[in-house]
């Protein structure tokens, strides 16, 4: 049996349409390529914030658990 406030709850369709869709794949494949790069390619000397080591060391642990070799 179903209760009466259940039953008139229901979820909204979600309109998608194909340019919103294509805007949000994009700064999702975006943000990817961000985080890819911050954990798996910041090495400190090809880091394009300068010749420090901050971020390579921050994700130093992330970088050898996702398999990503810096040493």
């Amino acid at each position: 049996m179903t209760s009466p406030e259940v039953s008139s709850i229901r979820a909204g369709a979600i309109d998608l349409s194909a340019t919103k869709s294509a805007a949000l794949l994009s700064m999702t494949a975006f943000l990817a390529l961000v985080v890819l790069y911050f954990v798996g390619l910041d090495q400190g000397a090809t880091s394009v914030f300068g010749n420090t080591t901050y971020i390579h060391e921050f994700l130093h642990d992330g970088r050898h658990l996702l398999g990503f070799p810096c040493h």
